[in-house]
């Protein structure tokens, strides 16, 4: 049975930054691109970024762009968000996802497996 697990949400002030991480179980890590969503209340859940099987090449959205950071481990079988800059708009809870695919990773649609999520809030 797959797990993602993630940990490191919280409450940070804007302009701060925080790290969240996603541990990785019952799955063949390195065969899955790994990325993170969010859900702000009243929203659709939307992509934030994602990362290769083998961290060599990474997508990122437009809002975050410059301001957060994908990256894994494959033999700890970890992938995590470092995000620096927070804004309010950014408060939502964060959502670690792996897929078969990067395409399949940009998409809620597609994603294969879903954490259970971490909430982040930016106080402004």
């Amino acid at each position: 049975q797959v797990h993602l697990v993630e940990s490191g949400g919280g409450l940070v002030q804007a302009g701060g930054s925080l790290r969240l991480s996603c541990a990785a179980s019952g799955l063949t890590f390195n065969s899955y691109a790994m990325a993170w969503f969010r859900q702000a209340p009243g929203k659709e859940r939307e992509f934030v970024t994602a990362i290769t099987f083998s961290g060599g090449s990474t997508r990122v959205a437009e809002p975050v762009k410059g301001r957060f950071i994908i990256s894994r481990d494959n033999a700890k079988n970890t992938v995590a968000l470092q995000m620096n800059s927070l804004k309010s708009e950014d408060t939502a809870v964060y959502y670690c996802a792996a897929a078969t695919s990067i395409v399949k990773a940009l998409s809620s649609r597609t994603v294969d497996y879903w954490g259970q999520g971490t909430q982040v809030t930016v106080s402004s």
